[in-house]
């Protein structure tokens, strides 16, 4: 490189502005909200999310107004942005979609969700029932059939309820026969 292009190239700031100075986040936003909520539009189809799409875009151009380009470029900046945020919201629906139908499919196979009215009626009255049986067991009784029903061991049932180790294991079986003899006659079945 010769010497005068070497001293042209010196002389010149490291951080090259443009002719055209930078626009405020309000001019940007007066000037590009519509072709920004155009693009988004047509890429959503929904004129709600396309509004949300362009809510995302200027916030993350108000976040990053200082490492935006210039007046010039500004507008394929956002439309570039726009395009992105919008084809990852539409990514995001699908997930979201695909986990739905993938959690009601599996629900369905499980028995939860297709249920008949009758059966969930009748399920939802046979747990009321054992609700109302459990009130009137007695406590600790009722407190170690629960805590026992939860997965916990003897200890750590003694533990939560402040009992001796050796008594936990009876008042769980004098508590599950209560339970039994309770729930037979709330439920009528004897």
């Amino acid at each position: 490189m010769n010497g005068q292009a070497r001293a042209l190239i010196e002389s010149m700031p490291n951080d090259i502005e443009t002719a055209a100075s930078s626009c405020s986040f309000d001019e940007a936003f007066t000037l590009h909200h519509r072709a920004v909520f155009r693009t988004a539009r047509a890429v959503v189809r929904d004129s709600a999310l396309a509004e949300d799409v362009t809510q995302e875009v200027f916030l993350r151009l108000y976040r990053n107004l200082n490492a935006t380009p210039g007046e010039e470029l500004l507008k394929a900046w956002l439309l570039r942005v726009t395009l992105n945020v919008a084809r990852n919201t539409l990514r995001g629906q699908s997930r979201s979609m695909a986990r739905d139908n993938e959690y009601h499919r599996s629900s369905a196979d499980s028995g939860w969700l297709a249920e008949a009215p009758e059966e969930d009626y009748e399920r939802r009255l046979a747990i009321e029932e054992a609700r109302r049986a459990l009130d009137k067991i007695k406590e600790p009784m009722r407190s170690c059939l629960l805590l026992k029903q939860q997965g916990l061991s003897y200890r750590e049932i003694a533990t939560t309820l402040s009992l001796k180790e050796t008594n936990v294991g009876s008042l769980v079986a004098r508590g599950r026969k209560e339970f039994a003899r309770v729930f037979g006659k709330i439920g009528g079945r004897k």
